[in-house]
């Protein structure tokens, strides 16, 4: 294949030339004669939708501190340039050097969402990179995964050299350091593996043998090599005030989703919510000091020019020093024409005084995320929010100056009733009507209450990974259910409904939970053309059907079929800091309709005191006791 030249003809016959361009507003350049180790990273999505992404933004800027290393950047070129590159055999590139990716020594590419994993075959295959880890020379790079969905890899083992389990800024510089130790004394690929093991945080697929039953479960996953440890232990930032953050984050010259500077405020969640995934994984919560994020702001808007600055964290309003960052902020913006944003908020009274603080209620829309429609079902969760906690802050804000609502929930939760359904559409109802009651002189127009719906997906490393999903048509059934009953309402005018794909859901679920054997699926399907999953114009369920049928891979074994307390699961072999004994409790407590205290007001014994860092009150309690009163309260409440 011949490498791009900028001049070539090529980016004037495609949409949106300038997602691949680079040369962006603080992109590092550097002299590759006096670099040891080049490493691409790449983002298997559109430009736009990776720019956006704060993880690769600070992963760069580690990266290029380092005088050894050159960091670059690759994401996945839209159909029409996919197109030309393969008629006219052009590799893919990196931006900052317009070099071909396979020469690089790493190749490194995040998997935010399980429907990006065609891109990333889609990455490999332009880049001249055989598909399969096998079957790769020493002239390929190292391809290593890490963000949330490697927490379970083993869908994309086959196509991985490596993957990394934790936060980024922990175990990288070991990594490179092993790699150009490695390269200094001619060792071999398999040899970097096997040394790479000892790293905290890595885990090798091809150094694992995976097992399986008779029914199709996992009878074991054993390490094949006696380098290889038994379990992975997710890494961590102890201490959130002594790392990396790009002050001087990439500007792009196009629109992208997220643009506007991004302060991590805290990483981690206090509350539990037992249906998400990255409460579990990022425990425990730890702040960033209040003046970090103070310098930290005033450099980012002043290097990069954003006019708006939002703040990022899993529950903003958990961060202890919100009222005197947002004073700070204000302080510090006033008549600069910058926006807050504040994402993440709860409904509660603190939130929206917060929130009227910053934002031109004239223009502004809120979003509340209830997740179920039914008191009983909140409990279930874990949501630790009452339905007069939600009509109180609905009505605050209406008497705020807010007309514009939007409502999240989610469908084909466990122990979901039709009764839960119907409640989505009644709790809707009675939003609106709490606009009503306000004085028809003292409104701000009409009321528009948008309501939203996702379809449950049981993820790994939380209390439901036990539980079956739904199928499609029990997905559509639920979703129907509740836009019956929304049209029925009194104010359905004043109300929008809205509900997520459920193929695209299905399918996320199967990759979400999957083994090994489903990269032939995903091998299958790519090549029979499905790219860019994500995509409503561009999901094709019918050619996934195909390849589930001619890989004779059953898709129900991964959604709807039940789990039994002591399977082993695909991502056992990780270790999140999070007992599995502490999740099934959990899933109990839910069964129970048990409501669990926050991180903050009470220890479970979770087993992330271990990390002795953050909010976490387990790193200096007792957690055993803690365990065995969650046990006790357990089975209190279960028998009354």
């Amino acid at each position: 294949m011949r490498k791009l030249a900028l001049e070539d003809t090529l980016l004037l016959k495609i949409e949106k030339p300038a997602r691949y361009l680079g040369n962006e507003i603080h992109a590092v350049q550097k002299d590759k004669s006096r670099i040891s180790i080049r490493f691409c990273m790449c983002f298997p999505d559109v430009y736009e939708i990776g720019m956006s992404h704060l993880g690769i933004q600070i992963l760069y800027d580690m990266f290029n501190r380092w005088e050894d290393v050159w960091c670059e950047r690759v994401y996945s070129p839209w159909g029409d340039l996919d197109a030309r590159m393969r008629e006219q055999d052009i590799p893919l590139f990196a931006l900052e050097s317009q070099d071909p990716v396979r020469d690089f020594d790493f190749l490194g590419i995040t998997l935010q969402y399980e429907m990006c994993y065609t891109n990333v075959l889609q990455i490999l295959d332009l880049s001249g990179i055989p598909l399969h880890a096998s079957c790769r020379t020493e002239a390929d790079p190292i391809v290593i995964g890490g963000g949330p969905c490697a927490y379970n890899p083993e869908p994309l083992a086959e196509f991985f050299d490596l993957f990394y389990m934790g936060e980024g800024e922990t175990s990288y510089r070991a990594l490179l350091d092993a790699y150009r130790e490695s390269q200094a004394r001619g060792g071999s690929r398999k040899e970097f593996l096997e040394r790479a093991t000892a790293i905290p945080g890595i885990y090798v697929p091809s150094l694992y043998t995976v097992t399986y039953r008779t029914d199709g479960t996992i009878k074991a996953m054993e390490p094949n090599n006696r380098h290889a440890p038994k379990k992975v232990k997710k890494q961590l930032v102890s201490h959130m005030d002594h790392t990396y953050y790009p002050v001087k984050p990439l500007v792009p010259f196009v629109k992208v989703t997220q643009d506007r500077v991004v302060l991590e405020i805290q990483r981690g969640c206090i509350r539990g919510c037992r249906f998400c995934q990255a409460g579990m994984l990022y425990r425990p919560t730890r702040e960033r000091s209040l003046e970090e994020l103070k310098a930290y702001a005033k450099e980012m808007l002043e290097s990069t020019g954003h006019e708006e600055i939002s703040l990022s964290s899993l529950s903003s309003s958990d961060y202890s020093r919100l009222p005197e960052l947002i004073e700070f902020l204000m302080e510090y913006l006033e008549g600069k024409c910058i926006n807050i944003s504040l994402p993440s908020l709860r409904i509660d009274a603190f939130s929206l005084d917060v929130m009227s603080k910053v934002q031109d209620v004239r223009k502004s829309s809120l979003t509340f995320a209830p997740e179920a429609g039914s008191q009983r079902l909140r409990d279930v969760i874990n949501k630790g929010l009452t339905e007069e906690d939600i009509l109180e802050g609905a009505g605050a804000a209406f008497e705020g100056g807010w007309t514009k609502v939007k409502l999240y929930f989610m469908l084909g939760l466990p122990t979901e009733t039709l009764e839960d359904q119907k409640e989505i559409a009644r709790l809707a109802e009675k939003i609106a009507r709490r606009y009503y009651e306000i004085p028809k002189d003292q409104r701000n127009g009409k009321c528009q209450i948008t309501v939203s719906t996702s379809f449950f997906v049981p993820k790994p490393f939380t209390p439901f990974q036990w539980v079956p999903m739904c199928s499609q048509e029990e997905f559509l059934a639920k979703a129907h259910v509740v836009n019956a009953e929304i049209r029925e309402q009194l104010n359905r005018k004043s109300m929008k409904y809205n509900w997520h794909e459920a193929d695209v859901t299905v399918l996320e679920g199967i990759f979400a939970r999957g083994d090994r054997r489903l990269s032939q699926v995903l091998e299958a399907a790519y090549k029979k053309g499905c790219l860019f999953d994500s995509w409503s114009e561009c999901f094709h369920p019918e050619l996934w059907r195909e390849a589930f049928e001619e890989t004779g891979i059953d898709p129900a074994f991964y959604t709807t079929r039940p789990r039994k307390k002591d399977e082993c699961f695909p991502w056992d072999f990780i270790d999140i800091g999070v007992s599995k004994d502490f999740l099934y409790r959990e899933w109990e407590r839910a069964l129970a309709g048990t409501v669990t205290p926050n991180c903050r007001s009470q220890c479970q014994g979770c087993g992330a005191g271990q990390y002795r860092t953050g909010v976490c009150p387990g790193k200096d309690a007792d957690t055993s006791q803690a365990r065995e009163e969650a046990k006790g309260e357990t089975v209190r409440e279960s028998t009354t």
